[in-house]
């Protein structure tokens, strides 16, 4: 039940956008005794008058009736400002000249603040637009230059200056392919007809599968049947959970199919490597910006990569090294939270594998991963790592009030709306030189340890 107003005061007030049909059961709303809150229908009765109704009321088992949740109303008011500026019904105590000035000094500030909020969201969407047409206008321009000056003189221009400052500013999407494909290379001299071929490879084995073929037939690739299941099977899974938010690369989706084919082809081609869980997100950037046979090419390529290699064939204790050398910069830069991190014994494997695996395409929004792309095909795996150290500078402050589960937490799930222009700003900031070596010279004196380490053990066996 809800509470009832009279037309007259409903006409007044212009509470409510219907106006009442003139009838005479209109006119009988006035009659006298008629109460301002009570247990009244929502309809009149037609076999019912006024005064049938009210005597109804006041006869009834208890002269207050019980509050019951307003269920389905059939009007909304059009404000609240009746309600705050408006003298209370007659039956109800007056408000002081004290109190209607607090509800009107009231009303005036919640309709000040909502002014000041959709003047500041107007502000805001306007500074998005600008930055957006600035953004766009400048990847017209330095097209113009990737296309007629650059890519027909890559070898020659690739490390200039002038070339790196355009690339660090982020590389045309319609060209972002062709442009990561020259910088990844071919070392492998994979071609097209050797995609098809283990692509034709995987299909049959896929089929094997389904036909439940004998453990011979099964043989296919150099794996056994149980790591060929579990590498079907983590396809399967990651597949679905890859880009979740595009709908493109789950099954039914335009890109489901080829990303499939891509990672079987792959499974094929490096049986000793297999399917790694992150792999899919690799290979689906590279779908979303190549055709599907240089996808393929620059995917092999790109995971042949001493970094990748050493992490997608879960090398832990060359990974161990690759984190030594992190930590390396990451005390040269942040000192106060790497402090902070060793105290609660947050270390970087917590964070950075997941990074690492999937390039930040799963932990950044894709147009910012896109460009840290760019700038990895640019700098090599030094640029992971600084990204990695962007993102720490760029939430310190946040990451210096948590403990460690809601530190490991937060950098293993980063904000949805990580900004790219202040993540790339804390990037540019972090300084890869530690006691005048910069990162390949750090990374490498690890490495030579590991190295020797194992050839002493070796001798000592």
């Amino acid at each position: 039940w809800c509470c009832c107003i009279t037309t007259s005061t409903m006409k007044s007030l212009s509470l409510f956008s219907w106006k009442p049909k003139e009838s005479k059961a209109a006119a009988s709303h006035s009659a006298p005794g008629w109460k301002l809150f009570g247990k009244i229908p929502l309809r009149d009765n037609p076999l019912k008058n006024s005064t049938t109704i009210q005597q109804e009321y006041e006869s009834g088992p208890s002269p207050h009736p019980q509050p019951m949740r307003r269920k389905n109303l059939e009007f909304e008011p059009l404000s609240t400002t009746a309600l705050i500026l408006e003298d209370r019904p007659p039956n109800l105590p007056a408000k002081s000249e004290e109190e209607s000035q607090r509800h009107r000094q009231e009303y005036s500030e919640m309709v000040a603040g909502a002014k000041r909020r959709e003047m500041k969201e107007a502000q805001k969407k306007k500074r998005q637009m600008k930055e957006r047409y600035r953004q766009e206008e400048n990847i017209a321009n330095s097209m113009v230059i990737w296309n007629t000056e650059i890519l027909p003189n890559w070898e020659s221009m690739r490390n200039t200056r002038r070339v790196r400052d355009l690339w660090w500013q982020g590389v045309p999407p319609s060209i972002r392919g062709k442009v990561w494909s020259l910088a990844i290379g071919n070392e492998l001299n994979i071609t097209p007809e050797l995609y098809t071929i283990f692509l034709s490879r995987a299909k049959e084995k896929w089929k094997s599968f389904s036909e439940t073929s004998s453990v011979n037939e099964n043989e296919e690739c150099g794996v056994s049947l149980a790591d060929r299941e579990s590498s079907l099977d983590l396809i399967k899974l990651d597949i679905s959970r890859t880009f979740p938010s595009l709908y493109i690369f789950q099954k039914g989706g335009p890109y489901h199919d080829l990303l499939h084919s891509v990672l079987g082809a792959y499974t094929c081609y490096r049986p000793d490597v297999g399917y790694v869980q992150g792999m899919s997100f690799i290979a689906a950037v590279l779908i979303l910006n190549l055709e599907e046979a240089d996808a393929f090419i620059a995917f092999a390529n790109l995971l042949n990569k001493p970094c990748q290699m050493a992490f997608f064939r879960v090398d832990h204790d060359l990974m161990l090294k690759y984190f030594a050398a992190f930590e390396v910069f990451f005390e040269e830069n942040l000192p106060k939270l790497f402090q902070h991190f060793q105290n609660n014994s947050l270390t970087p494997d917590f964070y950075l594998i997941d990074w690492i695996f999937t390039l930040y395409s799963k932990s950044l929004p894709l147009d910012v991963a896109c460009r840290v792309w760019d700038v990895f095909c640019r700098d090599g795996e030094e640029a992971l790592f600084r990204t990695g150290l962007g993102i720490l500078r760029l939430y310190q402050d946040v990451l210096l009030q948590m403990d460690f589960i809601h530190s490991a937490q937060f950098l293993s799930r980063l904000p949805e709306n990580t900004p790219a222009h202040a993540l790339f700003s804390c990037i540019a900031n972090t300084q890869m030189i530690s006691n005048n070596r910069r990162w390949n010279q750090v990374r490498n004196t690890y490495i030579y340890i590991f190295i020797s380490g194992n050839e002493s053990g070796n001798d000592a066996c």
